[in-house]
């Protein structure tokens, strides 16, 4: 059994420098200017940042402390333990407001980056019956709109500009965005440009005022059935019972997504 552990925990310490030496690359190559790749550099910092805050590996790595023999594995695991204890948020309903707010940070600053290419400074606000809106940018390229987005749920991320209407975007996410609780409801485009006393974009203070801009939209409504919803939740809960907890990539339309963190996969 301490085989099983020792392969866990090799594979930990590799998938790691994975993610944290791709983070620290693209960070150091757009920051010294030998690179512009600045959308690298945000899904790279993200999933680092969905690495350390994978709850799926608290219980994971205890099972393999409890199997592991050798001291200098035992030592490992403790560490790693530690590690995640100081990162994972493991109530759900905390959680689910810190991905609202990992979302909203990684908007700001595609918005930030890209209104440097010439893009507008576009945010998107899905508006969720379970109040946990989902913030991303949006941009339009020669023609059809995308959008750019980090999640802890694979169908939530980025979207390729392949939609004629911002409503056939936001329609892209319906089922992808059914969980537990969540089901989308309306959507609002917001222009950054409209708020020129907030600094959105250097601003080392909170920035309560743009929380309660985007609070305050009206939102478009998106009628969806409720038995499609029920239908969607059922799947969705059915799979991840199922799964171990792991969260689903059965949807339709996969070929639109933008590319997702390969813990996903």
């Amino acid at each position: 059994m301490s085989s099983i552990a020792r392969n866990y925990f090799n594979q930990l310490n590799a998938d790691y420098l994975h993610v944290h030496r791709r983070k620290e690359d693209l960070f150091w190559s757009t920051y010294m200017g030998t690179s512009d790749d600045q959308a690298g550099f945000t899904a790279a910092e993200q999933t680092y940042k969905a690495f350390c805050a994978n709850p799926a590996r608290l219980p994971e790595l205890r099972e393999m402390l409890a199997q592991a023999d050798e001291d200098d594995l035992k030592r490992g695991l403790q560490g790693w333990i530690a590690f995640f204890e100081c990162n994972v948020i493991e109530d759900p309903a905390a959680a689910a407001l810190m991905d609202e707010l990992v979302a909203a940070e990684a908007a700001l600053f595609a918005a930030c980056v890209l209104e440097q290419h010439g893009y507008p400074p576009l945010l998107l606000s899905i508006e969720s019956e379970d109040y946990l809106d989902h913030v991303i940018f949006l941009y339009r390229w020669r023609g059809r709109w995308g959008t750019v987005a980090r999640s802890r749920d694979p169908g939530l991320h980025g979207r390729k500009p392949v939609f004629r209407t911002v409503r056939a975007l936001v329609a892209s996410y319906i089922d992808e965005y059914v969980d537990a609780t969540g089901s989308i409801e309306g959507y609002a485009v917001f222009d950054l440009r409209a708020v020129p006393n907030i600094d959105w974009r250097f601003s080392k203070r909170n920035l309560w005022s743009l929380e309660r801009a985007l609070t305050r939209l009206k939102h478009r409504p998106i009628r969806t059935s409720r038995q499609r919803i029920r239908r969607m939740r059922a799947r969705y809960l059915a799979y991840r019972k199922a799964h171990g907890g792991k969260k689903p990539l059965f949807y339709r339309g996969r070929g639109n997504w933008t590319e997702i963190p390969r813990e996903f996969l």
